[in-house]
């Protein structure tokens, strides 16, 4: 749609966004309705055709597709409003790769908002990595980051060296961005400890998070006793962890109290193995050289 209501008037699109482009509005901070349902508008730009009008749905139930959709035409718009070239669903490798949302041809920011397996996110990053992009994950509310990580979300995290382990979540619904940084996990379990930064999903939003430079680092610690009864449980469901930390006790002679307790307290990076798998498997080499 080419025209929407603002204050009472008829106005195009290709007028907003002239007035955008040269900085005497700022990008969907007006109020446009729609001329026939009068439901709210936001503005879209676009390098395949003229800027236009899309209603702004802000049902929390609507699907994945939509979701995605404009999650991609929202970030894209706010990138083009920062005066950076920005294209969405751009086909790369003779139709083998499609970015989400191609920058400058050196940065794609892919929006996962369905389930994708490790083998799939794997051939994608190793087609961006062929091609020298550097790919960028944003998830949706299926992928949302809480206390704890799965293996699933493991494969959205990215590292830089302001924000440490990060993580991006996108809400089209809520125009936000919301950044979870120093992300830390418990010395044994999946819990996590991390800050959040929330950004508005608009010009300004945008251009605020590529300059955010946390000022401290505020992990909690994880409760050693919380610890303590997690590895038991592990010990006694055998899993794949319990099972080989009580090998690592029983060629020791170890008890769990034999642990030091602050191995318990310390947090570790996502991708990091458990200190106190690092700790029996050193003392198991020494005894050994010894």
């Amino acid at each position: 749609m080419y025209a929407a209501i603002l204050n009472q008037k008829l106005v195009l699109a290709i007028n907003e966004a002239e007035q955008v482009s040269k900085g005497l509005k700022k990008l969907n901070q007006e109020s446009y309705l729609c001329p026939s349902c009068k439901h709210r508008m936001i503005l879209i730009l676009s390098e395949e055709k003229k800027p236009f009008f899309k209603h702004f749905y802000q049902v929390r139930e609507t699907g994945e597709k939509e979701e995605h959709l404009q999650a991609k035409q929202l970030l894209c718009t706010a990138l083009k409003a920062n005066g950076i070239r920005a294209d969405v669903e751009v086909p790369l490798l003779d139709q083998q790769l499609r970015a989400d949302i191609l920058v400058e041809n050196n940065l794609s920011f892919e929006v996962q908002c369905a389930p994708l397996s490790e083998a799939e996110f794997a051939h994608r990053h190793d087609l961006y990595k062929k091609l020298q992009i550097k790919d960028i994950w944003i998830v949706g509310k299926r992928h949302y980051l809480k206390n704890k990580i799965n293996h699933s979300q493991k494969i959205f995290l990215r590292y830089s060296a302001k924000w440490q382990w990060y993580y991006l979540e996108i809400n089209p619904f809520s125009c936000v961005i919301t950044l979870k940084y120093n992300i830390l996990m418990a010395a044994l379990s999946s819990e996590l400890s991390y800050d959040i930064k929330t950004f508005s999903l608009d010009e300004k939003g945008v251009a605020s998070l590529f300059t955010f430079i946390p000022s401290t680092r505020r992990n909690k610690l994880s409760y050693i006793q919380d610890q303590k009864v997690y590895l038991q449980k592990q010990i006694t469901q055998k899993s794949k962890l319990g099972l080989e930390i009580a090998s690592l006790l029983y060629q020791l002679h170890y008890s769990v109290a034999d642990i030091p307790d602050e191995l318990f307290l310390k947090l570790r990076e996502p991708k990091e193995k458990s200190p106190i798998l690092i700790f029996l498997q050193k003392k198991l080499a020494d005894s050994k050289v010894n």
